[in-house]
């Protein structure tokens, strides 16, 4: 008899558990949530931050409350994230600079894979390498063939030590074999400047940034990092279809929680994301910035942090980059 009652106790246990789940689901949210992005206003991040809050807004007729939180190389809204209630009221937007900075500073208040729910990447952004129209090579295997006719004579410019451009161009050094000269700014600015005067050689940067300047010739388009073409620009070689095998890269964006966020929490956010990024005038919105729209589970998600950090972990050690 006792263990008929403990089976009886425990199954009401568990069937009211299980009701106060399927209620919270339903009920959630039921007050404003807050978004932290992890750049300053106007920027990509920003724009998709405000189009996903105004959509998610209207789906739950709750208040979604954009919060910019830029520096550190995104460390300062992931340590804020990290440390909010995991009750789905804080949610966070940002892009792989949350794998890299987890690579390069080693001493963060917090674990970027274990204190974090991985809920969907929204879209990924392809990079254009470009050349400068002085450099006497058009096409990828031209690059390659100048570099090992000229080795240590060329140049690639970043946005700074650490950023996806350096590491974009690292990356491409190993897979292609070449030795190339890393040129980092402060700013993709100056480092476009420099580039379309002829001043340094080559860059990796993101499509949107970099299309308006191949479209008015002031620079050459030599491939795109992804795998495929991206739709922005189907007339742009991917550097692996170029001749590189292997090379394939992007910039992530994706929405983060904090860990033990409840499951029911993270279904649904996944659920109204996913719903969002297939909207047809959101896919436009995305492409029209040079977004690829993606919607992906968040095993899916959780697998690209950890690939991120593993690639970029090894290719740091490999080229002995270091923040200064």
């Amino acid at each position: 008899m006792n263990k008929q009652r403990k089976l009886i106790v425990g199954l009401v246990a568990l069937l009211i558990t299980s009701a106060a789940g399927f209620v919270g689901a339903q009920d959630y949210p039921t007050k404003p949530v807050r978004l932290v992005v992890s750049f300053p206003p106007g920027g990509v991040a920003d724009i998709m931050a405000r189009a996903y809050g105004q959509e998610l807004q209207r789906s739950w007729g709750q208040p979604v409350v954009v919060d910019n939180r830029p520096g550190a190389g995104t460390t300062i809204a992931a340590d804020l994230v990290a440390k909010a209630p995991a009750d789905g009221y804080t949610i966070y937007l940002t892009n792989m600079g949350h794998s890299i900075s987890a690579i390069f500073y080693r001493k963060l208040p917090y674990d970027a894979e274990k204190d974090f729910a991985p809920v969907t990447v929204l879209a990924d952004v392809p990079s254009i390498f470009a050349a400068s129209q002085s450099l006497p090579a058009n096409t990828i295997q031209e690059l390659i063939a100048l570099a090992k006719a000229k080795p240590g004579q060329l140049n690639f410019a970043s946005a700074g030590n650490g950023t996806a451009s350096h590491l974009f161009g690292e990356y491409f050094k190993v897979l292609a074999g070449i030795d190339i000269v890393h040129v980092p700014y402060k700013g993709t600015a100056p480092a476009l400047s420099d580039l379309m005067s002829g001043r340094v050689n080559l860059i990796f940067e993101p499509i949107g940034t970099m299309l308006p300047h191949v479209r008015a010739g002031k620079l050459k388009a030599l491939g795109i990092t992804t795998a495929k073409r991206s739709q922005a620009a189907p007339d742009i070689p991917s550097i692996a279809e170029a001749g590189v095998s292997g090379f394939e890269t992007s910039t992530w964006y994706g929405i983060l929680v904090p860990a033990g966020t409840p499951p029911f929490v993270i279904r649904k956010l996944h659920s109204e994301l996913v719903r969002i990024t297939q909207l047809p005038e959101m896919k436009e919105r995305l492409l029209s910035q040079g977004l690829e729209p993606v919607a992906s589970s968040s095993e899916q998600f959780a697998a690209t942090i950890k690939r991120d950090m593993q690639r970029w972990s090894m290719l740091i050690k490999e080229a002995g980059i270091t923040i200064n």
